[in-house]
């Protein structure tokens, strides 16, 4: 329990770390039980599952709906509901209905995994993040419920609907069916309600709560109108780019008509944003559609949200700040407010950890699998932005393959910070040293 004293000096990154991987590890040992498969599972691949569920990825080594009974889907479930929203979170909600104080220290750590700026109105953003998931999950189960009752029956069709919107709720991407979505290709109330769920988690709580409290556009705050904004602008570009790239392909869009068209490429270009699931097959897709969906999972979704990548915000920093040296302005301004030097390093670290983990993971996988170069790129990607989607590479994944990816995904999970200041120490003096300039570009 976080009150116990001999906690108390653990830094909140290291807390957040611990109780990541102890969660992990009850998930583990709960779906190596008997109970919760139809055939026996090595302890790696109950690994490789626990880890996907809780970072929210959805990869995934074994076929979910095959080889997992229904205890070990609702373990599953109850992994990415409590990687999705944070541990932190759920330990608040579990002290405030026993009557435990949320200390100071407790603050800071929520602060921490809900990648806040401030202490103030933590708990009551906790409470507001709870009731907002659960509405938000409850609508999406009625209305998927109702579309698949009349063809799977109540009770299949209600659990359908269930694990369906919990799971794109949290951007896992994790399906009960092998093939994922694709039955729905065609369908526009699946793929409304499924890809609004995403979209949403993928935004940020911080930026749906500031919407809901203040409404005024023009009063919003610099984060929420970047990431609307963005997110718009990335969304459209990307379904205008896959439609063109795959409009004849067979293998996708080819088959489909004019609308369906439209409606299988509007989902596979918000997807990428860290969702997870797909209405068409990834591995028939072009070279050059795929290069671009990599780059989509690189940049993922936003901040205090569900999903991974480096986050969108984090990108745009760096390219207003490469648009601000070009131009030779001393201050990188965003909608009329500069934005602190500070910010601009933290986005610079955030990408290059997040990079050199990436091209890390490619150039072991490139030695360990036998696949080709542009699948082992997208696999790790995928897995760094918790994203999901696949190739087909993740079910062939050699033994150093799995636990290669398991930490990409951990590590994407967690945050490449965080998980750097976890094992860094301060080493801030206060000795000024004398300036001079290297040569660079």
């Amino acid at each position: 329990m976080i009150m116990k004293n001999d906690l108390v000096n653990i830094s909140p990154p290291r807390f957040l770390l611990g109780i990541f991987i102890l969660f992990i590890f009850i998930g583990t040992v709960l779906l190596k039980l008997p109970i919760a498969t139809t055939e026996s599972i090595s302890t790696l691949d109950a690994l490789f599952t626990a880890v996907s569920a809780m970072t929210v990825t959805g990869l995934a080594v074994l076929d979910t709906g095959a080889v997992f009974t229904t205890f070990g889907e609702v373990v599953i479930l109850l992994l990415i509901q409590i990687g999705g929203l944070g541990i932190m979170t759920f330990a608040v909600l579990i002290f405030l209905i026993i009557g435990r104080k949320i200390g100071v220290k407790e603050r800071v750590i929520v602060t921490q995994s809900l990648n806040q700026t401030s202490l103030g109105g933590v708990v009551s953003l906790v409470k507001k993040l709870f009731i907002f998931s659960i509405v938000m999950e409850s609508i999406a189960f009625m209305l998927l419920s109702i579309r698949w009752i009349p063809d799977m029956g109540w009770k299949h069709g209600l659990y359908a609907g269930l694990f369906h919107s919990i799971s794109a709720f949290n951007n896992a991407g994790f399906s009960i069916w092998s093939d994922s979505l694709s039955e729905f290709a065609a369908d526009p109330i699946v793929n409304i309600v499924i890809t609004l769920l995403f979209i949403i988690g993928g935004l940020g709580f911080t930026v749906i709560f500031d919407i809901w409290k203040k409404g005024d556009p023009n009063s919003l705050s610099l984060h929420t109108k970047l990431m609307l904004i963005g997110t718009f602008l990335l969304n459209s570009v990307a379904i205008l780019v896959i439609l063109l790239l795959e409009y004849d392909n067979p293998g996708t869009l080819g088959t489909l008509s004019g609308l369906d068209k439209l409606q299988a490429a509007y989902f596979q270009a918000v997807t990428p944003r860290t969702a997870g699931f797909n209405t068409v097959d990834i591995g028939s897709m072009n070279d050059s559609t795929l290069f671009f969906i990599i780059l989509l999972m690189f940049i993922g979704a936003g901040s205090a949200s569900t999903g991974g990548g480096i986050k969108l915000t984090t990108f745009l920093a760096l390219i207003f700040a490469v648009f601000a040296f070009l131009k030779e302005n001393d201050e990188v301004v965003m909608f009329r407010r500069a934005i602190k030097y500070n910010t601009i390093v933290r986005a610079l670290a955030i990408t290059v950890i997040g990079s050199g983990l990436i091209v890390t993971g490619i150039f072991i996988l490139n030695i360990t699998e036998d696949a080709t170069f542009i699948s082992i790129v997208f696999e790790t990607v995928s897995a760094f932005g918790t994203v999901g989607l696949s190739m087909g590479l993740t079910s062939t994944l050699t033994t150093v393959g799995k636990i290669t990816i398991i930490l990409i995904m951990l590590i994407g999970k967690i945050g490449p910070l965080t998980l750097a200041f976890s094992f860094a120490h301060s080493s801030q003096a206060n000795i000024r040293y004398p300036k001079e300039d290297i040569l660079t570009g």
